[in-house]
């Protein structure tokens, strides 16, 4: 994997003198130093670190999902309420030409006593038609008039209601966004103090674990024979092929850079069918499929909170936008502690014939988990946006 972002931020966290006090694995007491530490505890707690970045990441997402909702919602009624406004200025016209009227003809005979006193009875017939329709009109002006005033009234509340939503989640997703930029800002701290040769070592142990948990994967026969995508399937792996390479940034939705429920979101609304933003929301709202009966397109959902997600390639590999520092790239699907699948379009029927798309040379190179040993501080920049 390029090294490339992983450098900006090392020098930022330098720059701007982060300390952190690396998380203690569990086997271990909390050291002074990250040299005091054995490379499992690091590899340990640098996993852990990432683990909250993303965590925070999906909440982060979350609220910018409902944010742009809340939004759409605000401009919505805003539009209710201004086509409302229009027509009880209208049905108040209306009312002034029938107050005027009224006011005209008060000081003649009134219409119903014209009436009995007309010689023609046809006529008489005709003229209480005449007035009992411009009755009916003026009682439908006035309710109009009413009805208006209320329906007024009543979106004018919503819309300073749902105004107050959206600030509150505005408000909310900076909060979010501060703490996506503190746990990032503690693994560019971690990461600066290490080694060169403590983060080859981290490589080498992260890619040695990750070979072993793919290896009893496999043995356990929790995947079945690969299955034929849906053609929406296939175009979503068609897709996340093409994005290889491509940096992780959080919150980020393409075209340029993405995060892990950007990649499976983007791919899947590009095949024709739109899925939830966040990871979370993607485990809780698609249609379960069993692992044994995975397909390429389909979703491979990782930690028991559902904070990572990936897209299933086939032959039990993902493509995914692993972490803070690494690219999009392919990954033995054992790479993260796998929580189950979800399929985007469960009636969707597989394609009679599929070729894999061709992998471009190095769609495997790098850390799963991203970090590269590859690190040397360069310019000042930070991955936080």
């Amino acid at each position: 994997m390029s090294g490339r972002l992983l450098r900006l931020v090392c020098t930022a966290a330098m720059a701007a003198g982060i300390v952190l006090a690396p998380v203690p694995a569990a086997a271990e007491p909390a050291p002074g130093t990250a040299d005091d530490r054995t490379v499992a505890g690091l590899l340990t707690d640098l996993q852990q670190l990432y683990r909250e970045a993303e965590k925070a990441t999906e909440t982060y997402n979350g609220t910018e999902e409902r944010l742009r909702e809340q939004r759409a919602e605000v401009r919505r009624l805003d539009a209710e309420l201004a086509r409302t406004r229009t027509s009880l200025h209208d049905s108040r016209g209306a009312a002034g030409r029938l107050a005027r009227q009224q006011y005209q003809s008060s000081g003649s005979l009134s219409p119903y006593l014209r009436l009995l006193l007309a010689r023609d009875p046809q006529h008489a017939v005709d003229q209480g038609h005449v007035i009992g329709r411009l009755a009916r009109e003026r009682v439908e002006t006035v309710g109009r008039l009413t009805g208006d005033e209320k329906r007024a009234d009543e979106l004018s509340r919503r819309s300073r209601e749902a105004l107050g939503r959206q600030a509150a989640l505005a408000e909310r997703q900076e909060r979010e966004r501060d703490g996506v930029r503190e746990r990032l800002r503690a693994v560019e701290a971690m990461l600066a103090s290490l080694t060169p040769g403590q983060l080859a070592a981290l490589a080498e142990l992260e890619s040695s674990g990750i070979a072993e948990e793919q290896e009893r994967f496999l043995a356990s026969g929790a995947l079945g024979d690969d299955a034929k995508p849906s053609p929406g399937g296939e175009s979503a792996v068609r897709f996340a092929v093409e994005q290889l390479g491509k940096p992780y940034e959080w919150g980020a939705e393409g075209p340029a850079s993405y995060d892990c429920s950007g990649l499976t979101s983007v791919a899947w609304e590009r095949a024709g069918t739109p899925i939830p933003r966040t990871s979370q929301e993607q485990w809780a709202r698609l249609d379960h499929v069993p692992l044994d009966e995975l397909r390429p397109g389909d979703l491979v959902v990782y930690f028991p909170e559902a904070t990572h997600v990936a897209l299933y390639l086939g032959d039990g590999m993902v493509v995914q936008a692993p972490r803070p520092g690494a690219d999009v790239k392919v990954s033995p699907i054992a790479a993260n502690p796998v929580l189950g699948a979800v399929r985007p379009d469960p009636g969707g029927e597989p394609v009679r014939r599929y070729t894999p798309p061709r992998l471009p040379a190095g769609a495997t190179n790098g850390s799963d988990q991203g970090y590269s040993a590859s690190y040397a501080p360069a310019a000042p920049d930070s991955s936080a946006r």
